[in-house]
């Protein structure tokens, strides 16, 4: 069994679009929308859940106005100003400014805050026509998505072994941050999906910097290329330069968008289509390296 990530190092890159097409291409596979922090893969999936799953995140403490005698030792304490008075006279916590760090709660002396966790994150088990499917939702300004990637990267892992499935493809996060980290460790090669744009080479540069350090292998896709050519040249010279294997360069294509707007990947819009081969080729390659993964 062999896990890839695919990657990219800002959003609307097309990392979704790639995965989505890949999806027509392989068998026996177990998907992942590790984006969960904007997940999107479901909507061209149209998954059915089976499995509905909780995820507890960030703890969000309260202050009991009938237990608080006003002593202000909560908001003295608090290093993220989250305590303060209200109009009348009360404390009260700001839950956007509170980091759950629970101090208040173990000095307040009336113990008069209390702390529960935050369930407006669930995470799901999903069955499509590509296979199965395991992905999240997170609230607005939910933390701790590094941890929900883990979990259904996770679960992906059980369900693959349990159906002897050759393959796991996660759709990762954009960026560099938990999640993106959270996508990266233990699989057995990233693909980055990229854009000719000085912020789109701005950002590859940092992904394969924080890619080397696990020493994974990595490949290449320019997607859009043709929309800047000169920054596409300057692409494949660092490629070429950190040996990252380019393994193909796709056009900006209207077909594309119009698979994306009928809920379908550019394979099953047009069998026959360009990057329907590029991709194809670029599977082959995948397909053919170690896994890293025990069984």
């Amino acid at each position: 069994m062999k896990e890839i990530t695919i990657l990219s190092g800002k959003g609307g890159t097309g990392k979704t679009s790639i995965t989505a097409a890949l999806a027509s291409l392989v068998q026996n596979t177990v998907f992942v929308d590790a984006d969960v922090d904007a997940a999107d893969l479901h909507i061209i999936f149209q998954p059915e859940n089976r499995e509905i799953h909780v995820f507890d995140a960030a703890w969000i403490a309260s202050i009991d106005t009938d237990l608080c005698t006003n002593c202000g030792l909560c908001k003295e304490h608090c290093r993220f100003d989250a305590i303060g008075y209200k109009m009348d006279g009360g404390l009260e916590i700001d839950p956007f400014a509170c980091e759950g760090c629970r101090l208040c709660e173990r000095i307040c002396p009336a113990q008069a805050i209390t702390s529960k966790r935050s369930t407006n994150n669930h995470w799901y088990v999903s069955d499509t026509r590509f296979g199965p499917l395991v992905h999240a939702k997170m609230g607005p300004g939910e933390e701790n998505s590094g941890k929900l990637v883990t979990q259904i990267r996770k679960s992906a892992r059980e369900i693959a072994v349990g159906m002897n499935a050759d393959f796991i493809v996660n759709d990762g996060p954009p960026g560099i941050g938990c999640a993106a980290i959270a996508s990266i460790t233990g699989t057995d090669a990233i693909v980055l999906v990229t854009e000719p744009s000085k912020s789109g080479f701005h950002d590859v540069l940092r992904l394969v910097e924080l890619i080397q350090s696990f020493d994974i292998p990595m490949y290449a896709l320019i997607n859009k290329f043709d929309i800047n050519l000169e920054i596409t040249a300057q692409m494949e010279q660092f490629f070429a330069s950190s040996k990252v294997k380019l393994m193909g360069k796709i056009p900006f294509s209207k077909e594309l968008v119009y698979s994306m707007v009928e809920r379908k990947t550019i394979l099953e819009y047009n069998q026959n289509s360009e990057i329907g081969l590029i991709l194809s080729d670029l599977w082959k390659i995948i397909a053919k390296m170690e896994s890293k993964i025990e069984q």
